[in-house]
């Protein structure tokens, strides 16, 4: 009996692990503040999810107030997000509505940020495609 129990056991244990798959490590996360706090958070949380994942992806888009901090002559992080945008894991999104509004040209922007042309609708695409949404707050 204790023989049988063993097999069916292992049996369970390898058909479980034949048919579960690897869940995508994909994250959006949504950026609207330009607070210092916000910046420097956005930045670590990038940078763990890199280094505890290869295969993970992050985009961060900016929208409204956030703009500032992509903005070259505003940004308390440009080195880090040109730094972290030359990673292939890892794409910058401004939101083209809310450069507009803040009259900021695509040469403003920090080195690496690509624009979109609706922020928001960004991040809804990203989550159809699978991407968690992380809203990045205090």
């Amino acid at each position: 009996m204790k023989k049988i129990f063993s097999i069916a056991a292992a049996l369970f244990l390898y058909a479980s692990s034949a048919f579960s798959q690897k869940v995508p490590y994909h994250v959006v996360f949504d950026i609207t503040n330009n607070e210092p706090a916000i910046q420097q958070r956005m930045i670590v949380l990038v940078k763990e999810i890199i280094s505890a994942s290869p295969d993970a992806k992050v985009e961060v888009v900016f929208y409204g107030n956030s703009i500032a901090v992509i903005d070259k002559n505003k940004s308390a992080v440009s080195d880090d997000i040109s730094k972290l945008a030359a990673n292939k894991q890892v794409q910058f999104r401004a939101c083209a509505i809310a450069m507009k509004k803040h009259d900021l040209d695509e040469s403003g922007l920090v080195s690496g940020v690509q624009t979109v042309p609706d922020g928001i609708y960004e991040i809804v695409k990203k989550q159809a495609a699978g991407y968690g949404y992380i809203k990045i707050v205090q």
